[in-house]
């Protein structure tokens, strides 16, 4: 599978490498999610959420089962200790993996009731972890469990660690899904991918400025024309690389695209890698794809 690369704007090619291929790293999942790379063990975890597992691939080492079963984990980060931080569905809750291998549920309620299906997570430099909570994994058995909807709403959340507090930062998303800081953290950008379940609400990301623990002067970064902005991370430039429809779509920080990399297949979520930080790696169907750039991903720790 040859990867094809679509220059809108002459700044993709500073980004990119015409001669770079599209690889296929592993291709037995049902649904790839949540890519997030462990530079210290130098290794890439994701999800298959269908599967109810989460897998590891290694260079020369190929694929082996992390955590099976995984509880439906959708997206994962990890925090300034190197702890993984993971949204799962099954639990309705976002977890932490310790250095010692437990698992601790920082957070599985808003007000008393349940939260919905948290999907993607990002932490600030601060601790503070921020995350979606749309309900995907409820509405069906297929990446979680069938259950009804407790929270009036399908919110953005910061949740503090230090004190256990958790704050709604944004209410007015149909379906909130993926999330990322600029390289400063004076933004936060988080998609809608509302129209996943009708046509008439938005495949968009949006973009707020960051003052404190609150969102102000919120606005629409980027209007998706093909497919759903489902994940997305950022290079050190600022530069967005998104999934959207069988691909990814790169924007520049004024929300300009600047160009396309062409999949094949409907495409859920990207995380820069590698000892350069310049391999990006995507979740795209069954598939975990990689291609390498010139860009260089933020990425913490």
């Amino acid at each position: 599978m040859a990867g094809v690369l679509e220059r809108i704007d002459s700044k993709f090619n500073d980004l990119t490498i015409g001669s770079a291929a599209l690889e296929v790293l592993y291709d037995q999942c049902r649904w790839a999610e949540g890519p997030v790379w462990f530079g210290d063990a130098n290794a890439l975890v994701w999800s298959d959420i269908p599967n109810n597992r989460m897998l590891r691939w290694v260079p020369d080492g190929g694929v082996s089962a992390f955590r099976t079963p995984s509880n439906y984990v959708n997206g994962n980060t990890r925090d300034r200790q190197g702890r993984l931080i993971s949204c799962s569905h099954g639990a309705r809750a976002v977890l932490r993996t310790e250095i010692d291998g437990t698992i601790t549920t920082l957070v599985d309620r808003y007000q008393g009731k349940r939260l919905n299906s948290p999907n993607d997570v990002v932490v600030k430099s601060d601790g503070t972890i921020w995350f979606t909570d749309p309900p995907y994994g409820i509405l069906s058995d297929y990446e979680g469990h069938k259950s009804d909807q407790e929270q009036a709403g399908c919110y953005v959340y910061r949740f503090d660690p230090a004190d256990g507090s958790l704050t709604v930062v944004a209410d007015d998303f149909a379906k909130p899904n993926g999330l990322a800081f600029s390289p400063d953290e004076s933004l936060l950008y988080v998609s809608d991918t509302g129209r996943s379940h009708n046509p008439d609400w938005p495949a968009q990301i949006r973009k707020f400025t960051v003052n404190g623990d609150r969102l102000t002067n919120p606005g629409v970064f980027a209007d998706i024309d093909s497919g759903l902005p489902d994940g997305f991370r950022l290079d050190i430039e600022g530069n967005i690389w998104t999934s959207a429809g069988p691909g990814v779509n790169v924007y520049n920080p004024a929300g300009a695209l600047l160009g396309r990399i062409h999949t094949g297949q409907s495409t859920s979520n990207v995380a820069f890698g590698g000892p350069a930080r310049n391999r990006l790696f995507i979740t795209s169907s069954q598939y975990l794809m990689s291609i390498y750039v010139t860009a260089t991903g933020l990425q913490y720790p």
